[in-house]
């Protein structure tokens, strides 16, 4: 169906297309695949992770949604807490709230966050008078989605307080340069150190060494003494993370790398627009993730004619090329009148077709694929759903390789203690300054 027809469609169809995906079976994975599931999708969009009342399990378990529907992993509260007490959970004002999806590698692992509000014994009187610790602390967990294998990550410094949760990154490896990782690293970029500003702290974990390190990493041009803003997830990719700030560019850096360097790669000419006041508005307008071997940057216009543009780095890491551009038309869509509000944002750029971009306006999401001009698929945010309300960055893709869901997470020394049998995938030369672009 041509993009313009779908998304001028009155407020009446519209409504019809709430038995979109939404409603459709999920594939349910609980260590053990169902017989009667039916087929597992090749990527999904992971957005909430509940914790479940399941005394008896063992592992996490998942309902798996053809995106743009989004698909959510159910985690047994006594994984995440072990000893929470007898009464805590029926406590519901001193709560472990639910997981977020941090980060994900680009084979299927996720970083899980669990943010516990309980506090200590002896905590400040708000806890004493509310019974939840406005500072909370932080759990890190790497899951196998499809396996529900689960892994705490040991506390940095022996302590859970963590306040640059929002900067981390996982990203895997395999001695044979394909298959199942045998090693994986989650990062942090933490603030920028020494008085003139010229070094990020770096925070490391190895699941070869099953330990954290620190250590600082000099700013790779004299711009970023001015530091990023980090608000958007952090991205695997080439064996690289990839920390990105929207109105600006991203730097990366191989966190297995015995002497890591940061790199920094500038958005497309025309994008970047120097410091904004609200980055998380952002945000909703702007991507960046991997798709069919190459880094994507994707954007949409804020204002009519809602442009959809999408841009894929070379090879050589040296310049951006504008790949695809069409014009969203969506006035009418719910029956809402165009405005700001409710202009389009995007959930995710398909980490498997490079073409198709997932977007929501409103309750409404849909897949697009730029080149035809079309809309593939559509599904609803419920009505009521805290998912509507989310920013789209609470979304993130979910590569499922056939063989993830009998492989195991790595752990400490499971990664080839040969350095020259590890195959890593790299760019040449990536990430130096992106000052000239192409256009097809």
């Amino acid at each position: 169906m041509p993009l313009h027809r779908l998304l001028g469609r009155s407020a009446a169809v519209a409504g019809g297309l709430r038995r979109g995906l939404s409603t459709a079976a999920p594939f349910l994975s609980y260590g053990t695949l169902l017989e009667t599931a039916p087929p597992r999708p090749p990527w999904v969009m992971i957005y909430h992770t509940p914790l479940a009342s399941s005394p008896g399990a063992r592992r996490a378990s998942s309902h798996l949604f053809d995106p743009p529907s989004a698909s959510h992993l159910l985690v047994p509260v006594h994984l995440v807490d072990p000893a929470p007490g007898p009464d805590h959970y029926r406590d519901t004002s001193c709560p472990i709230a639910g997981g977020i999806v941090h980060a994900v590698s680009g084979d299927g692992l996720l970083l899980l966050d669990f943010l516990d509000f309980r506090g200590k014994h002896g905590a400040a009187r708000a806890r004493e008078s509310t019974g939840i610790d406005a500072d909370p602390e932080l759990m890190k967990f790497v899951c196998n989605p499809l396996s529900g294998e689960i892994f705490r990550l040991p506390d940095m410094d022996g302590v859970k307080k963590d306040h640059t949760w929002h900067s981390h990154g996982l990203v895997t490896r395999s001695a044979r340069g394909h298959g199942p990782p045998d090693g994986y690293a989650v990062a942090e970029l933490g603030k920028v150190l020494g008085a003139d500003g010229r070094s990020y702290a770096m925070r490391r974990f190895l699941s070869q060494t099953g330990e954290w390190d620190m250590f600082g990493l000099p700013t790779p041009v004299p711009a970023l003494a001015q530091p990023l803003r980090l608000g958007h997830e952090v991205v695997a990719f080439a064996g690289r993370l990839w920390w990105v700030d929207v109105a600006w560019g991203a730097v990366s850096v191989d966190p297995f790398s015995d002497r890591p360097d940061l790199r920094f790669l500038e958005l497309p000419r025309g994008c970047a627009t120097g410091p904004v006041e609200v980055l998380r508005e952002l945000m909703k307008y702007r991507r960046v993730g991997g798709s069919e071997g190459r880094l994507r940057y994707v954007e949409v216009t804020q204002e009519e004619p809602f442009v959809l543009s999408s841009f894929a780095l070379d090879d050589d890491g040296s310049c951006w090329t504008l790949e695809h551009q069409t014009v969203l038309s969506r006035a009418g869509v719910l029956g809402v009148q165009p405005s700001q509000e409710d202009a389009p944002q995007i959930l995710v750029v398909d980490p498997l077709n490079a073409r198709v971009v997932h977007l929501r306006i409103g309750n409404l999401a849909f897949a697009v694929d730029m080149s035809k001009e079309k809309v593939l698929r559509w599904s609803t945010i419920a009505e009521g759903d805290e998912a509507a309300e989310e920013p789209p960055s609470f979304f993130k893709p979910c590569v499922l390789p056939a063989w993830l869901g009998s492989s195991h997470i790595p752990s400490a020394g499971t990664l080839s203690s040969s350095k020259a049998n590890v195959k890593r995938k790299t760019l040449s030369d990536i990430l130096v300054r992106a000052d000239k672009d192409k256009k097809n």
